[in-house]
């Protein structure tokens, strides 16, 4: 069974992308356990967290930013998911890492069954129903 309520500070990787909303953290066969945990999948290949500029910190407080990587980044997700990661990482530094997911929790929870929606298919995790 998914995580109900898996959002919290530490899911939040340093590209800004919320990994409590991610398939691979919200799957149930090779759960990845977010940027910052050691059974990270998404690392393997993630451009940000291997950036030595980053270093286990949000990437908005990098002098490049938004780098070039960031940019590609955001641009895929923003048009396919409808997730902007600078925008995420520009909330953060506006409003705090709390207030960000707290904002997050109200975004990405099923109004069904309170479970969480999956940004990469636009549906609960747990039963199903598409994000309104």
């Amino acid at each position: 069974m998914a995580v109900k309520n898996p959002f919290k500070t530490t899911l939040i990787a340093p590209c800004g992308m919320n990994c409590a909303i991610c398939m691979a953290f919200l799957r149930q066969k090779n759960r990845c356990g977010g940027c910052y945990s050691p059974n990270r999948l998404c690392s393997i290949h993630c451009i940000i967290s291997a950036c030595e500029k980053v270093r286990d910190r949000y990437h908005h407080t990098c002098k490049d930013f938004p780098c070039k990587r960031l940019k590609q980044l955001d641009d895929r997700y923003r048009k396919k998911y409808g997730m902007s990661m600078i925008a995420n990482l520009e909330a953060i530094r506006k409003e705090g890492i709390r207030a960000f997911v707290k904002t997050e929790r109200e975004r990405w929870t099923c109004k069904a069954c309170r479970g969480t929606i999956d940004v990469h298919h636009g549906k609960c995790a747990i039963c199903g129903k598409e994000r309104e």
